[in-house]
């Protein structure tokens, strides 16, 4: 009795498995089609919301027509395309930089460029000025320092204070103007606002070197070294991308900007012994005070003759100070 129930225990296992196995494969089935309905639908992938520049990787198209401060960039030629190619690239895919500039510019272009007007410096230089610093007080591996990036000489030979407790190529207003002086001469001496921008990477005894040297008054016809080769290409590039950020996949709402701060200007010319007493006594802190005067670089300010500072103070009501009480 037990080889015969044996033997029809075993005739049922063999019915079932293919049994088994179409429903394992129906169930199969049934689940694929499930998910390409709900992906084809939206309900699995990402939907346009969640990702609203469709983001992809891919080249940026490069404009048919360029120009730097009104020069036409010869993008006809390889090696200059290929220059604009790289920098539109570079920048399109260096998130967090790009995205940072196009923040602190809503801050800092409209103090840049009513200053390059003043000095009839062309707009497009404001862009100098972000591929320089990315608009920050930063100090370059060679000692140049701020928004414009001067060194010690070079600040002083454009009128900036550089000791030990005034920094003004810190302050952004005058570094500006500092800039402006430098471009207009330089501008002046090559007769084009590109080899301009080229000598203020480069330096003015480096580009008159090559010139002579390779007999070419050109930018794009100098054989320079990479940073300098690269240089315009940036500013273009940065210039195209602060045109029309969302073609280069940067969304931004108003409220994501950076504001501008509401400033009174206060006279100094006198001496201040303690700038932290200073701060309170004016109803903010020394780190408020430091913050919208970067050029301050010690705890005092001493009195030059002759010379007036003009501190930034915050308008009343519009910095929130925190309470010392915890």
């Amino acid at each position: 009795m037990d080889t015969i129930k044996n033997e029809l225990d075993n005739k049922m296992e063999k019915k079932k498995k293919p049994v088994l196995q179409i429903l394992g494969f129906l169930g199969i089935g049934i689940l694929l089609a499930a998910n390409l309905f709900f992906m084809h639908n939206g309900a699995i992938s990402k939907s346009k919301e969640d990702f609203p520049q469709h983001y992809q990787i891919i080249s940026p198209e490069i404009p048919e027509n360029l120009d730097f401060c009104g020069e036409k960039v010869p993008i006809d030629n390889f090696y200059v395309k290929e220059r604009i190619d790289r920098e539109l690239i570079v920048n399109t895919y260096y998130h967090s930089a790009t995205l940072l500039a196009l923040k602190r510019a809503n801050r800092w272009f409209p103090v840049i460029e009513p200053i390059l007007k003043k000095y009839d410096i062309p707009d497009d230089f404001k862009y100098l000025s972000v591929i320089e610093s990315n608009l920050e007080n930063v100090i370059s591996p060679a000692n140049a320092v701020g928004f414009w990036q001067f060194t010690e000489a070079a600040g002083m030979k454009y009128g900036l204070e550089v000791s030990d407790d005034v920094d003004e190529r810190y302050n952004v207003e005058m570094s500006t103007e500092a800039a402006c002086q430098y471009l207009k001469f330089a501008y002046n001496r090559y007769k084009t606002w590109t080899l301009a921008a080229a000598s203020y990477n480069y330096g003015i005894a480096g580009i008159d070197k090559q010139i002579e040297r390779q007999k070419m008054r050109n930018y794009y016809n100098l054989l320079l070294g990479e940073e300098t080769s690269r240089y315009i290409a940036r500013i273009i590039a940065m210039k195209e991308i602060f045109k029309d950020p969302k073609k280069y996949g940067y969304f931004l709402k108003p409220a994501d900007l950076y504001p501008a701060f509401e400033l009174k200007d206060e006279q100094v010319n006198y001496r201040i012994d303690d700038l932290a007493d200073f701060a309170i006594k004016k109803g903010i802190n020394y780190k408020i005070l430091k913050l919208f005067n970067p050029w301050l670089r010690e705890n005092y300010l001493a009195l030059r003759k002759g010379k007036t500072y003009d501190l930034k103070l915050p308008k009343e009501g519009t910095v929130k100070i925190i309470s010392e009480v915890q």
